[in-house]
């Protein structure tokens, strides 16, 4: 009896993990994509720049629901990245790809930076150690005079290792997260930005979604909102 019980829980545990992995990536993109739809709506001329693009979508659902109006697209990632974007998406119109390092900073030379600017990096920023985030985002404040910058993160170690606990289930030990945020408002002090905003991730999905979503899926989502274990920060300067 033990034995089914615990089949049955993990079995749980494991369809509702999977389903609560979906619903961060989809959140992450429903609250940036609010986001950078509010910006184009201040500023009309603007650049929208995706660094670390791979084969993110933004450019589709942004367009289909504002038109493409007068805002140049931009994704950055590595050339080989880029190679595969151009294969599967093409050349499509006011979007700029360019292939690069998106540390190095040379890709800023093809950008207009004289007009407001919205700087979208989705999950990429985990991945590093907090000293070279910190630096790289004073050289974008450097580089985008009118710049603005939004971006995910865990919130404290408990958010990191909650978050590292989910990819040691996959097996991809090579996918350890590292930089995460302990205080946003002292973070913005570290990079000398404002914050404009520090949103939690399910708030919208748990109302929105409330009755299709498995118990797991909710209690984790419930909890991580609770406990603000995963962010989006939006900053400018």
């Amino acid at each position: 009896m033990a034995l089914k019980i615990e089949e049955k829980f993990t079995s749980g545990i494991s369809k509702g993990s999977f389903e609560y992995t979906n619903m961060a990536y989809a959140a992450r993109y429903y609250n940036m994509d609010k986001m950078i739809i509010k910006f184009i709506e201040e500023h009309k001329i603007s650049n929208i720049v995706l660094l670390g693009i791979g084969l993110e979508t933004a450019y589709d659902r942004i367009t289909q629901k504002c038109g493409l109006g007068e805002v140049n697209y931009y994704g950055i990632d590595l050339p080989e990245v880029i190679e595969i974007r151009k294969k599967y998406f093409g050349k499509r119109k006011q979007e700029t790809l360019i292939a690069g390092d998106m540390f190095e900073m040379e890709w800023k030379d093809q950008i207009d930076t004289s007009i407001p600017t919205l700087l979208i990096v989705s999950g990429v920023f985990q991945y590093f150690f907090e000293d070279k985030i910190i630096e790289f985002i004073k050289n974008l404040k450097k580089e985008f005079p009118y710049g603005e910058l939004i971006f995910d993160t865990p919130r404290k170690k408990t958010g990191l290792r909650f978050a590292n606990w989910y990819i040691r289930r996959t097996g991809n030990l090579e996918a350890l997260m590292h930089f995460y945020i302990e205080d946003s408002v002292d973070f913005s002090k570290k990079t000398d930005t404002i914050l404009v905003e520090e949103l939690a991730f399910f708030k919208d999905a748990r109302e929105l979604l409330r009755k299709k979503l498995n118990f797991i899926t909710k209690l984790f989502m419930k909890i991580a909102d609770y406990k603000r274990q995963a962010l989006i920060i939006h900053l400018k300067w």
